[in-house]
């Protein structure tokens, strides 16, 4: 695999960061805006907007969290999820521009979630599961020949600037 195809592959995978960025970004500004509003009225808004039974498990379990979120934890939530934006975000810029820590960074960050996705997929099988599962799957193999391009190239390169170096020695 040439170093030019893989590079396609890899920032396709900066791309899918950059979405993940996007869109945990979106919480974040999201749950900052309902700071310093009553969670539990706009929960039970919604509940009512989706014609919901709020006397139902699921809707009664989103009420009852609502009720209990105050404004230091919607801070706490929206910095974690802006630092988990900026990670992506720079793991994205990495691996746009070729970086090896970022193929690194997204080879593990992609293979830490596959455990979690089969115990998902254990519990129920889903298109959306599957294909989370299939993604990271493929994310993993992908980088793992990154990788390995990356390190053939490393060591052509410093084969040709050591036979450099013995003929300016000559």
């Amino acid at each position: 695999m040439a170093r030019n195809k893989v590079l396609v592959g890899v920032r396709a995978v900066a791309l899918i960061e950059v979405g993940k960025a996007l869109i945990v970004l979106l919480a974040c500004f999201g749950l900052l805006a309902l700071i310093h509003r009553d969670v539990e009225a706009l929960a039970e808004h919604l509940v009512e907007l989706l014609h919901l039974d709020p006397d139902k498990r699921f809707p009664h379990i989103f009420i009852d969290a609502a009720a209990r979120v105050t404004d230091a934890r919607l801070w706490l939530l929206a910095s974690l999820a802006m630092t988990y934006a900026i990670a992506r975000a720079i793991e994205a810029y990495g691996l746009w521009h070729a970086r090896r820590w970022a193929e690194w960074v997204a080879l593990l960050s992609a293979a830490a979630y596959v455990p979690f996705e089969v115990y998902e997929l254990c519990r129920g099988i889903t298109r959306l599961k599957s294909g989370a599962l299939v993604i990271n799957i493929v994310i993993v193999a992908y980088m793992i020949c990154a990788l390995r391009v990356s390190r053939k190239n490393d060591s052509a390169e410093a084969d040709q600037g050591n036979s450099l170096t013995e003929t300016l020695r000559r």
